[in-house]
């Protein structure tokens, strides 16, 4: 996945800052290297800073109090101590509330962006994430731009982190291939109270859509240091996965972290058992009544829908999905059903995109002529791996075009041979 690096993103060096009351430089000089001075990327910053200022580094990881300006420099004092890595973000706030920068008002995308998007279509990308999204806009004009330039399908990912991007949050969810949810950053620029009910309400609207969500930031951050989580840091992961969340991702923990290997071990597990845990309690016949309606003349999507359900009341061991284009398998993902989804399709790409929605185990499969045929090959394929076994009970939903004359949707119920 590539990133969009946004102006507002403002670049200091690796710092230490221990101690309450101590007094730092920012500066917006280039190549300084001297002692408690730390360079700030950022040409705005003397402009838009005041005196009494909270300034806000990486989400909270640092905060200081601003005591002077002079020229390009800005003197601050520790108020919360911690460690500043390169390339973290600033935000200031001014009697509780955020300052909206004036670089703010630049593109999100910026023409050394565009640059990198060029070079990520000639290295054929799945996906591209835009930091700080505000609007729906700047999603649609680098989707037309993906059209227009790639030969392959490259989904776009907005990432939900800023306090502009709060009301928008149906628009972009409308016009965006995948959210992420980047709970640090969207932290520092709204107040922490509301950070959970703005993530869940993201959540829902994107699985009532059918759009993949990504939760991150701050999962596990005590493994940055230690080797074992917080049980807060559990029971958020948890309540994560509740959500019906597509994926969860780390960021420090197996970036920078001490304990990369476990904390990447931590998560699976947790989401593993309480993914279980779901099924076991049937969570699917919750979901499935609080989907948006679907359309007439939809046919696919009611198709899956069907399915979802028969499989939840049936008690089915799994939901086999065969798909082209992969838009069944999103379907089916978008109804949340209490027993996996196993996908198979005959392009890579479909399958390297399906692994980012809920539920599904993508594979790749050449497909003959004979449905039937393929049915049986894809019992002995997951028999082998141990993903099904003789007898287990398991729904197929097809609607591959197999010739020219052949486009026949169906849902069948069947048994493991």
């Amino acid at each position: 996945m590539v990133t969009t690096s946004w102006k507002e993103r403002i670049e200091v060096h690796v710092e230490c800052c221990q101690k309450v009351g101590e007094e730092y430089t920012l500066t917006v000089r280039s190549g300084v290297r001297q002692e408690k001075t730390i360079g700030v990327s950022y040409d705005a910053f003397i402009d838009d800073v005041q005196v009494g200022d909270m300034v806000v580094v990486d989400g909270g990881m640092v905060s200081m109090e601003v005591l002077a300006k002079a020229g390009p420099d800005v003197t601050c004092s520790i108020v919360d101590p911690g460690i500043i890595l390169s390339r973290a973000n600033l935000t200031f706030r001014r009697g509780g509330g955020i300052v909206r920068a004036h670089n703010a008002m630049l593109p999100i995308i910026s023409s050394k962006d565009w640059l990198d998007i060029d070079f990520s279509i000639s290295q054929e990308v799945d996906f591209i994430a835009v930091s700080f999204v505000k609007t729906a806009d700047v999603i649609n004009n680098l989707k037309s731009y993906l059209r227009a330039r790639s030969p392959k399908i490259i989904e776009v990912v907005a990432k939900v982190e800023s306090y502009d991007s709060v009301p928008n949050v149906p628009d972009i969810v409308a016009a965006s291939d995948c959210v992420m949810v980047a709970r640090g950053d969207l932290g520092a620029q709204i107040p922490l109270e509301d950070v959970p009910s703005v993530q869940k309400e993201i959540v829902v609207r994107c699985r009532q859509m059918g759009k993949p969500v990504i939760v991150a930031s701050h999962l596990l951050q005590s493994m940055m240091e230690y080797p074992t989580p917080t049980r807060a840091e559990v029971a958020d992961i948890a309540d994560v996965v509740r959500q019906r969340a597509d994926c969860l991702m780390l960021s420090g923990e197996s970036a920078v972290g001490a304990y990369p290997d476990k904390a990447v071990g931590v998560l699976r597990a947790v989401a593993t058992r309480i993914e279980e845990w779901c099924r076991q309690e049937k969570h699917g016949n919750i979901i499935l009544p609080q989907l948006t309606h679907v359309p007439d003349g939809r046919t696919s999507e009611e198709l899956c829908a069907s399915a979802a359900t028969m499989a939840n009341n049936l008690g089915a061991r799994a939901i086999f999905v065969f798909t082209r284009r992969g838009y069944m398998a999103n379907f089916l993902s978008r109804c949340r059903p209490d027993c996996p989804i196993f996908a198979f399709t005959d392009k890579q790409d479909v399958r390297t995109r399906l692994n980012m929605r809920w539920g599904v185990m993508p594979f790749r499969l050449d497909f003959g002529q004979d449905p039937e045929a393929n049915v049986e090959r894809t019992f002995e394929l997951l028999k082998r791996r141990q993903l099904v076994k003789p007898e287990d009970l398991v729904i197929v939903v097809s609607d591959v075009r197999y010739s020219e004359k052949s486009a026949i949707r169906s849902v069948q119920i069947r048994q493991v041979p």
